[in-house]
Order: structure tokens, then sequence, then C-alpha cells
């Protein structure tokens, strides 16, 4: 991609594809305490980037800082860490890139 994607623009559709995966855990038959905590830490973390818009050029120390600044480093980390991969891929992937403008489709959506 030629163009640099906004951290919030590829934020708020992660958030659209998070919706699926929730679609997803809530079907499945066993314990899921560790996934809702695992996807309420990212939906946090997604609504966060998408209300601050930091710049591009700024959004790993963004992320350094939220990390930083969190109760759960640990936990904070592994989830920025997967955020700032997901945005880099969107910037080297244009089927990616292309799926999150279309607003992340899934058939899992609306699951559950």
């Amino acid at each position: 991609m030629t163009e640099t994607l906004r951290p919030a623009r590829i934020c708020v559709a992660l958030l659209a594809a998070l919706d699926a995966a929730e679609g997803r855990s809530r079907a499945r038959k066993r314990d899921q305490t560790a996934d809702a905590i695992g996807l309420s830490l990212r939906r946090e973390l997604l609504e966060r980037v998408a209300r601050d818009d930091p710049e591009p050029e700024a959004f790993e120390q963004w992320l350094l800082d939220h990390v930083e600044a969190s109760a759960a480093p640990g936990a904070a980390r592994a989830t920025a860490r997967a955020v700032l991969d997901e945005w880099r891929l969107a910037h080297r992937l244009d089927s990616f890139a292309a799926w999150l403008e279309l607003g992340a489709p899934s058939a899992d959506a609306g699951t559950g």
C-alpha cells in the first residue's frame, strides 16, 4: 500500500472483526473466562485507539505508553503487539487492507 492508513481507521475495522470472534466464542461449549478476558482487553485497546486517533508515525510509542500505564502490562503488551502487527499487515498486504475496508466481513458475525 502506498497510502499510510491511520491506526484509528484500522482499529475500527478490527472491532468489526472482533464482533465475529465474540460470536464464535459464545458458541463454544467450554469455560470461556480466558477468552472473554482476552477479547475484553482487545476491545478496550481497539476502542481507545479509535478514540485517541494517534498519528501513524507515533503509533508504536502510543502503544508502548499504553502498556506502561496498564495494571496488567504482560497482557497489555501481548494485545498491543497483536494490534501493531495487524496494523503493519494492513500496510503490507493489500488483500488484508481491502478486507478491513469492507468491514471485515465474516460468516461468523452475528453468530451466537
